[in-house]
């Protein structure tokens, strides 16, 4: 008889602590729970795991080598599995040329349709293609955009050469190129470029005929600073250094294609026409536009196509995403959007008995859209299959047909049991954190902090912003709301844009596997010292990077075999036993511990017991923001988006000195309704040290605690870029904006 449960026995991944669960299969389960107690363990790392190494296994190994690669967990015995469908939040990367319409076959469904109705004729399909050189427009490869030089920030006028005023790599006082212009005896090298005339500054930049009028004319084969700059730096072949990097980072800037105007398209593909518009003038509508649009193609010779894309189109504007166009590049969605893009492959599937692991489903969408995906998680149960959710949203909880709860603290000593299990309404009464949490409301903001001053964001036309002009209070926290797509994130960028403001993201902090919070924040030379100082040793000895360092694995604690056509295989080191340093540098001690004993501490435990002051305050910043769970060793590379920003947050709190303007994005994602009060306390910190922080929110909780309150909308695209509301948050209850509603109807927690 079929197991209608999967169980699991014994399960020990990361913090668990040998948990034993029965998870009623069909069923839509959410997993809930403090961050960092071991729901992701349990979801991701041991039942997606198992399930994706076990379905792995049934491929030849060439096909295996080519699939995602899985690690296969530490339990004593797991049973019920079926194929695992995983759904993250991790954005999809994609690149230059990926959009919404590629990644969602969109596009190639619309090209099809063009390939065959398209007047005049142009061929098949891969000729509408900007991925295919017989498609793609031929000034900018397909990409739409083309790099050019921002010369007006190659020279500093208020310099003369010899003092540094053209400011490129190499071409300073000293550098590889500067001879090539002071030396020649053209310019003035000791005269600020302000008081040059207007011909001899061109000269300097561009040659040509400014160069004739020069009293002495550059030597044959002059080059403009812009020429040699180009000539080196964008039309070359060659792999770039991370120095050439930087440089066209700084001295260059995208423009649209001035031929094919962002289309990316070859003229004959960008001009033929379906309906009187072109394949470009479409893929600039938004879905819930271009559905419709569509639809009025009647012709019998393409209807599976018109029908395929219909279909497409239909399931992004059923998860909330028919704001978007078809021409979005991938690069630039929210963590959110990508994920609801996922889904949309999955809609309408007919097959049966999958696992759906989903990973916070709600991020990015305010709370009156919540709904929608809940009817969506509900349809993949309804389907057949197993719905299992990682959630903090009380909206997903209170729908579910069961909730687990693993606690009841976090990491290793506070975790990584199972507290509870059960309904949403048996939950409430619990007496679990998420049960206490659930029975709490924070309340408005009645008497906001008092601005220290203002600044204005002025005409604004980003994206949708329908030429917006908001006026910031300086020196308290500001929320930005408004349902997806309304525009939040786009009046963030104009901020960061017309005032500099530093971006707080959930991008990874790093990607290098060793990168730890140890060397994130900046404490190894001192934990070095300190191993120094107690054993009369030298400090490099205990750099697992340097002389300390295990020689067989290179500090790193395991070795990697390279199997060819078969997985590769990682292993423990036999060595240093994954201890990554000498033997020597294991026998020095501080309390007791060795070198390899630290990285094995959590930062709450390392503040207790490593004896520098210098140390513990750099750590207690990562203790404040909720992160005293994390293990000094453990690679940031592991962290989730939420874990990313918290990291930057407790580097800015310990760093930052001027005032400074902070622009976060959800900083609630991944975190428990009792760890956003943790949260709000550490922005509280950040404006009480004299900074200004601009929130993008919905978690409801943060709303209640702003100072100021700025609501976009009404709806999302080009429904939405205007400004509903501005003013304290607690006179936006009485408003009839999403956001007013919201607030007015809620009884606490994130989307009640």
């Amino acid at each position: 008889m079929t197991d209608r449960n999967i169980s699991l026995r014994g399960a020990r991944t990361n913090n668990l602590d040998g948990v034993d669960v029965d998870i009623p299969r069909n069923r839509l389960v959410v997993f809930a729970g403090v961050s960092g107690s071991g729901k992701s363990s349990l979801v991701f790392d041991t039942i997606a795991a198992e399930a994706g190494y076990q379905l792995n296994e049934t491929f030849p190994p060439f096909a295996r080598n080519r699939l995602a690669k899985w690690t296969r967990p530490p339990v004593e015995h797991i049973g019920g599995l079926t194929p695992v469908v995983v759904i993250d939040q991790r954005r999809i990367g994609g690149n230059a040329r990926s959009t919404v319409g590629t990644i969602t076959d969109s596009w190639t469904y619309l090209r099809l349709l063009f390939s065959r109705l398209s007047s005049p004729y142009v061929g098949e399909s891969n000729r509408f293609s900007f991925n295919d050189p017989s498609g793609m427009c031929p000034s900018c490869s397909g990409l739409g955009e083309i790099v050019v030089s921002a010369v007006e920030r190659f020279l500093d006028l208020d310099k003369s050469l010899a003092e540094g005023a053209i400011l490129l790599p190499g071409f300073g006082n000293g550098g590889y190129w500067y001879s090539q212009y002071a030396d020649i005896g053209s310019f003035d090298a000791g005269t600020p470029l302000r008081e040059w005339r207007p011909y001899e500054r061109e000269a300097l930049l561009y040659g040509g005929e400014a160069a004739a009028r020069l009293g002495r004319k550059p030597p044959k084969g002059y080059e403009g600073v812009v020429e040699r700059f180009e000539r080196i730096y964008l039309h070359t072949s060659d792999d770039l250094s991370e120095r050439k990097q930087e440089a066209i980072r700084r001295f260059t800037r995208a423009e649209t294609c001035p031929e094919c105007d962002g289309d990316r398209l070859c003229e004959a593909a960008r001009t033929a026409t379906v309906l009187d518009r072109t394949i470009g003038e479409m893929a600039r509508m938004e879905i819930t536009e271009l559905v419709g649009l569509v639809r009025e193609i009647t012709s019998a010779r393409v209807a599976p196509a018109v029908a395929a894309l219909t279909a497409r189109l239909e399931a992004m504007i059923t998860i909330g995403l028919g704001y978007l166009t078809l021409s979005r590049a991938t690069t630039t969605l929210s963590g959110g959007e990508s994920q609801r893009i996922k889904t949309v492959r999955h809609l309408g599937s007919s097959l049966t008995e999958m696992t759906y692991v989903v990973d916070e489903p709600t991020v990015g969408l305010h709370p009156t859209d919540v709904e929608s995906m809940v009817e969506l998680l509900e349809s993949l149960r309804d389907s057949g299959n197993n719905v299992l959710v990682v959630e903090h949203d009380p909206a997903v909880m209170s729908r579910a047909d069961q909730v687990i709860e693993i606690g009841p603290g976090a990491g290793a000593a506070g975790g990584g049991r199972l507290v509870f299990q059960g309904s949403y309404a048996r939950l409430r009464d619990a007496g679990t954190p998420t049960g206490r949490a659930l029975a709490r409301r924070r309340p408005l903001k009645r008497e906001p902090r008092a601005a220290t001053g203002h600044f204005t964001v002025a005409g604004a036309r980003r994206n949708n912003l329908r030429d917006v002009t908001v006026r910031f209070p300086a020196g308290v926290m500001t929320v930005l709301t408004g349902v997806a797509g309304s525009g939040k994130s786009s009046l963030a960028e104009e901020l960061v844009a017309q005032h500099g403001a530093t971006v707080i993201d959930q991008r990874p902090v790093s990607a290098n596997r060793r990168s730890t919070p140890v060397t994130y924040t900046g404490i190894a030379p001192a934990v070095r010292r300190l191993f120094a100082r107690h054993n009369h040793v030298p400090a490099g000895l205990f750099s697992a990077n340097s002389e300390g360092g295990c020689a067989d694995c290179k500090g790193l604690g395991v070795v990697y075999t390279d199997l060819a056509f078969m997985d590769g295989q990682e292993v423990v080191c036999d060595t240093c036993r994954g201890r990554r340093f000498t033997p020597e540098a294991l026998a020095h001690t501080v309390d007791g511990l060795s070198i390899a004993d630290v990285g094995g501490l959590t930062v709450e435990e390392a503040v207790a017991r490593l004896p520098d002051q210098g140390i513990a305050r750099a750590l207690e910043q990562l203790a404040a923001v909720g992160l005293g769970y994390l293990r000094l060793g453990q690679s940031l590379s592991t962290l989730s988006g939420g874990e990313c920003q918290r990291v930057k947050i407790a580097k800015e709190l310990r760093q930052a000195e001027r005032p400074t303007t902070y622009v976060l994005d959800e900083p609630t994602t991944g975190l428990h309704m009792d760890d956003v009060g943790t949260l709000l306390n550490v922005l509280d910190r950040l404006v009480g040290q004299g900074h200004t922080a601009v929130v993008i929110e919905h978690d409801l909780d943060v709303v209640r605690h702003a100072d100021w309150l700025v609501d976009l909308g009404p709806g999302p695209g080009r429904h939405g870029g205007t400004v509903l509301f501005e003013g304290h948050v607690a006179d936006c209850e009485d408003s009839t904006t999403p956001t007013g509603r919201a607030l007015a109807g809620a009884g606490g927690g994130r989307s009640r």
